[in-house]
């Protein structure tokens, strides 16, 4: 008899999450430490659930979740992202809730390369006109 689960990855800037979504009364593992304790600000907390609060599913799956790469929040966003499209594989009538809310697009954005010659990506070094 096997575990009915559900499989999805997320992404945010360098950080990649594989998700798995079973049945269960709502607890979040992450890289085998609960969730609470990897995230250890609220912020965090809340950007993880916001999914399961959209399709009214929070306490119907455990989450178990591998994250590599990144840094702390943007973790955070790659899980929310592979937990929304978990909910997909679950039903696809989600899909209009969390479409809507943005939960589905992957976030694009990353850190802009540092150009030479320069400080920074766009600070320049100090300029003296003496």
């Amino acid at each position: 008899m096997s575990v009915t689960q559900y499989y999805a990855t997320g992404k945010r800037k360098n950080a990649i999450a594989r998700v798995w979504l079973k049945p269960g009364e709502g607890k979040i593992v992450v890289n085998d430490k609960n969730a609470e304790e990897y995230f250890s600000r609220l912020a965090l907390m809340s950007l993880i659930k916001q999914p399961l609060d959209v399709v009214n599913s929070t306490d119907k799956f455990n989450i178990y979740a591998n994250i590599t790469g990144g840094g702390i929040a943007s973790q955070a966003g790659a899980l929310r992202h592979g937990i929304a499209k978990g909910l997909l594989e679950v039903d696809s009538a989600f899909r209009t809730a969390l479409k809507k809310k943005g939960f589905l697009t992957r976030d694009s954005r990353d850190k802009e390369r540092k150009k030479y010659g320069q400080k920074g990506a766009r600070k320049k070094f100090q300029f003296s006109k003496r």
